[in-house]
């Protein structure tokens, strides 16, 4: 019998033309970004490249976008960094009950720690209701996170009129939008995010690839320590498939 793939949503194949853009990265342009040497600067090169090709898709500067390992990854930095680096100013957050297990996860696991969250419903179409956002918004209140497409309803939250009510209340706001880059337009100023998570594999890239967007200007610590990569938000040597991959 046949079989028939249908859980893109999940994760897809990857692209013939990426495989082929990615495999001279493995093999002959192997050298390490950071450094200075000629190998290290045709690797540089290359990430430079990618850079500015996700900051095409989703209308930023190339300077805000930071590779990541995928989307599990951008979530936790987005939520962890700026909950430890805004925690001055307030302990409480706000997210969804249909939001991705890597932010729901790290939400709880921020409970433990002493934050608070509260969890918005949705109504029978899978979105919220901002009635019930703009009641949950509290002084204390450091960062709103709410995914832009749902991977099993399909539901588009209103990020634009999400994003208002943050700006007014000068709340951060995040969103993890795995699974509408590449297939919805997205553009994160007309959106009105600080910070929103990419995932390479679910758009015909490489697994073990994604991005984080920050907005110029935001505060956050880091989840990753180690070297000044990535402008010192994220340590570690840049792997081929984030080079190319995105």
């Amino acid at each position: 019998m046949k079989q028939v793939y249908l859980d893109n949503n999940a994760t897809t194949r990857v692209d013939p033309l990426v495989l082929e853009a990615m495999t001279p990265h493995f093999l002959q342009d192997y050298g390490n970004a950071s450094s200075i040497h000629e190998f290290g600067q045709q690797a540089r090169e290359a990430v430079e490249t990618a850079r500015q090709a996700v900051a095409d898709l989703i209308g930023c500067l190339p300077k805000e976008i930071v590779f990541t390992s995928g989307g599990t990854e951008s979530d936790n930095t987005a939520i962890r960094g700026i909950a430890a680096g805004h925690s001055g100013k307030g302990r409480h957050l706000i997210t969804t009950t249909i939001e991705h297990p890597a932010v729901l996860r790290t939400m709880e696991q921020l409970e433990e720690e002493g934050f608070q969250v509260t969890y918005l419903p949705v109504d029978r179409q899978g979105l919220i209701r901002l009635e019930d956002l703009h009641a949950s918004v509290r002084e204390d209140t450091i960062l709103i996170s709410i995914m832009h497409a749902n991977n099993e309803t399909g539901a588009i939250q209103d990020l634009r009129a999400v994003g208002r009510l943050a700006r007014e209340k000068g709340i951060l706001i995040h969103s993890d939008a795995v699974q509408s880059a590449g297939k919805i337009p997205v553009d994160v100023n007309d959106l009105g995010v600080d910070l929103l998570s990419l995932s390479a594999h679910k758009i015909h890239g490489p697994k073990g690839a994604g991005a984080l967007y920050i907005r110029h200007g935001v505060e956050m610590n880091s989840l990753l320590l180690g070297g000044s990569h990535e402008r010192g938000r994220r340590g570690g040597s840049l792997s081929s498939v984030r080079e190319i991959g995105s």
